[in-house]
């Protein structure tokens, strides 16, 4: 079941309400999933069940992705800003210190939080922010290209595309390694939410001057990486692991971009070897 909570973040002079949507399931250890940017927390359905039978899961949208609604005017989408909103919601939900996992955009919010103290382990799958500088225009300008693609076809021949293998390619083949494995119904609702997602020109705007160089302390880190990644190149993990010299670094055989959907299987044994940590 979908749920929906408003929270405040900022000072009490100068407090701003968040409204966030989320999935809850399981039992166990606290674990929050972050989805990547124009997704939502649907790309996590793939595994979310087989990690909530270890895990107290909570799968979210970000401000300004899914059915979550926009940051409050004047808030920008930086890490620091999207950071401080992510510990407001697990303070909100009660979670202290979850183990987190996150993808592409997720797995730089994910280290965000382990660097900041607010994750007990930090498992991140093609994460943001490892980039060089031509890798990093080449991610950005294939995104936008992604979302002007979404925006562009009409919602009938979407869901004409997504009944057949090859349309289901045509939509997703730049995010995922098998897409015709994602149904149509998962196809449909993503583009959707790419199409329609009010933060993803700001978060790309945000981001273009992030490099993720952080001691991450005594946190447990797991960096994961598609060997068939075709918007991070998987080349980035060596430097993910140079900048994190104690993180984990686990080859995804036969993945992209999100991998959830390419090998849930493999996928959810890493994220729940990370939180054993």
């Amino acid at each position: 079941m979908v749920a929906d909570i408003s929270f405040s973040i900022g000072s009490p002079q100068g407090a701003r309400t968040v409204s966030v949507s989320y999935k809850r399931i399981g039992a166990g250890e606290p674990l929050l999933l972050l989805h990547g940017i124009g997704h939502h927390w649907q790309a996590w359905g793939p595994v979310i069940d087989i990690l909530a039978t270890e895990r107290d899961v909570t799968a979210m949208d970000l401000p300004g992705f899914g059915i979550s609604s926009p940051l409050p005017d004047g808030v920008p989408y930086d890490l620091e800003s999207v950071g401080s909103v992510l510990g407001g919601f697990c303070r909100a939900l009660g979670m202290e210190r979850p183990h987190v996992a996150g993808n592409s955009l997720g797995g730089l919010l994910a280290l965000e939080l382990g660097r900041s103290g607010l994750a007990r382990s930090v498992t991140a799958l093609s994460p943001a922010g490892f980039w060089n500088e031509r890798e990093r225009r080449y991610a950005f300008g294939a995104l936008r290209a992604m979302q002007t693609g979404a925006r562009s076809i009409p919602v009938p021949l979407i869901e004409r595309l997504s009944r057949t293998a090859a349309g289901r390619a045509a939509l997703t083949s730049s995010i995922y390694a098998r897409p015709g494995r994602r149904s149509p119904d998962s196809v449909v609702a993503e583009t959707l939410a790419l199409r329609t997602a009010t933060g993803f020109r700001q978060t790309l705007t945000a981001g273009r001057d992030v490099l993720f160089t952080h001691d991450m302390g005594d946190v447990p880190v797991t960096i994961a990486w598609g060997s068939r990644d075709r918007l991070l190149l998987r080349r980035q993990g060596v430097r993910a692991k140079r900048a994190i010299p104690g993180a984990r670094l686990v080859r995804l055989p036969g993945c992209g971009h999100v991998p959830m959907n390419d090998d849930p299987a493999l996928v959810a044994r890493v994220i729940l070897d990370g939180s054993r940590g």
